[in-house]
């Protein structure tokens, strides 16, 4: 996490810098990976098989779509 530190050698103008970066709320937004591969499915386990990164939290919730954007080259 982002904590505060020194904040600038403009001390003397008594303000901050422009653009200077802060702590702020980090991790609430929706990621969306594309074109990733369903190696397997696992019905009786109820799992899902992808090859790739798939982004957020262990035990996160995971919305699985059919591509609209196409599939990688050589893919079937």
């Amino acid at each position: 996490h982002r904590a505060l530190g020194s904040f600038c050698s403009c001390s003397f103008l008594r303000r901050l810098c422009k653009g200077l970066l802060l702590a702020g709320h980090m991790g609430h937004e929706q990621v969306t990976t594309l074109n990733l591969e369903v190696v397997q499915a696992d019905t009786e386990r109820n799992l899902l098989l992808v090859k790739g990164s798939v982004p957020g939290p262990n035990g996160g919730v995971v919305i699985v779509r059919n591509a609209v954007k196409g599939g990688k080259k050589g893919a079937n």
